[in-house]
């Protein structure tokens, strides 16, 4: 299998008749992340959906591994995990249903042990039992954080992965983004607010009507 790589060959987006950037070039090898910047509306998170596949480009394609994602779909999310600003998390179902409902859709067995681990590890000790309509908007983004560690994917597509997050939490991410990246990881991110990832490898990518991108 060749080294995980993804990139992106004249990429093109448009929402209605509008015509959120064109001409879109870059590529990001393991043990990197791509900040992924640009004013409201501009198009961050349609970009995140072209990455995804949930999405298709006005022009241009996605690759993965050096091949076109929508040949390889199925391989592709395999390796690919996107967390989203809705967390995906089922009302109804407490912390530990909930991974184990997110390992089924992917058709992953479940391990119940290491669930229960990185809920702790997260600080969701004492909510392990409880309906996640009970939980607060960040006990309920550290479920599906925990789902994400849980995923074993290589490349990481997270939209404002930092809302609504209390300070401590936003170092726990921060912390879990450079262990993934250190391990060989990619990660794709939007966000408003500052990370602290000293030591890291980061390109940005302006986006808007030509997206450039550049070393931080």
């Amino acid at each position: 299998m060749s080294d995980p790589s993804l990139s992106v060959h004249d990429l093109a987006c448009a929402r209605g008749d509008r015509l959120l950037f064109k001409n879109m070039n870059f590529t990001l090898n393991a043990g990197a992340l791509l900040l992924v910047q640009g004013g409201n509306g501009q198009g961050k998170t349609s970009l995140l959906r072209l990455l995804t596949g949930l999405s298709s480009p006005e022009e241009g394609e996605v690759h993965w591994r050096g091949q076109p994602i929508r040949k390889q779909r199925e391989a592709y999310h395999a390796e690919m995990i996107y967390l989203g600003h809705a967390n995906g998390v089922k009302d109804d179902l407490n912390p530990v249903e909930n991974l184990r409902f997110a390992d089924g859709l992917q058709g992953r067995e479940f391990d119940a042990a290491r669930g229960v681990a990185t809920l702790n590890k997260l600080g969701l000790s004492r909510c392990l039992d409880l309906p996640c309509r009970v939980l607060s908007f960040g006990q309920r983004r550290r479920v599906a954080l925990a789902a994400l560690l849980l995923a074993g994917a290589t490349l990481w597509i997270l939209d404002e992965p930092l809302t609504g997050l209390d300070v401590h939490a936003v170092a726990l991410m921060e912390g879990l983004i450079r262990d993934h990246l250190k391990g060989g990881g990619m990660v794709v991110a939007t966000t408003h607010q500052a990370l602290n990832l000293e030591g890291v490898t980061v390109q940005r990518l302006l986006v808007g009507n030509v997206a450039i991108p550049e070393l931080a």
